[in-house]
């Protein structure tokens, strides 16, 4: 009974550290802003995103060269982002208040994946300037 109980609490202590880590990661992307060039490439209107948007965002950054340091950060917000749509799935009917914030985050997730991507298309110019000063 006691491992079980040892068992639960460890897991909800990893819930919380891990929900509270995603937050952090996507807090530091929210602060970029957008530059007119991804919103064109990835389609986003009215300077508007929505949680919806987060997989086709993520494909286009998979598309894009990988400069090297966000491969970990991706992984987490993708998990995130799945255990928000459980979450907001699973509240939708006991807690309107719960399925909402569980959207907020899902858009949190889409902008992290919206500054991802800036970020891989200023590294491919980058690289792209480098090769053409080369020759």
């Amino acid at each position: 009974m006691i491992a079980a109980l040892i068992c639960v609490i460890s897991v909800a202590a990893l819930l919380q550290f891990f929900v509270s880590y995603s937050r952090s990661v996507i807090a530091a992307y929210r602060r970029s802003e957008l530059s007119e060039q991804v919103r064109e490439v990835a389609g986003i209107q009215d300077w508007e995103l929505g949680g919806e948007q987060f997989s086709r965002l993520l494909q286009l950054v998979q598309l894009c060269p990988q400069k090297g340091d966000d491969q970990g950060d991706l992984a987490v917000v993708r998990a995130y982002y799945r255990m928000m749509g459980w979450l907001k799935a699973a509240s939708r009917a006991f807690s309107t208040s719960v399925a909402q914030w569980a959207e907020r985050e899902r858009v949190n997730c889409t902008y992290f994946a919206a500054v991802a991507l800036d970020r891989r298309i200023a590294y491919s110019r980058a690289l792209l300037a480098q090769q053409m000063s080369q020759h």
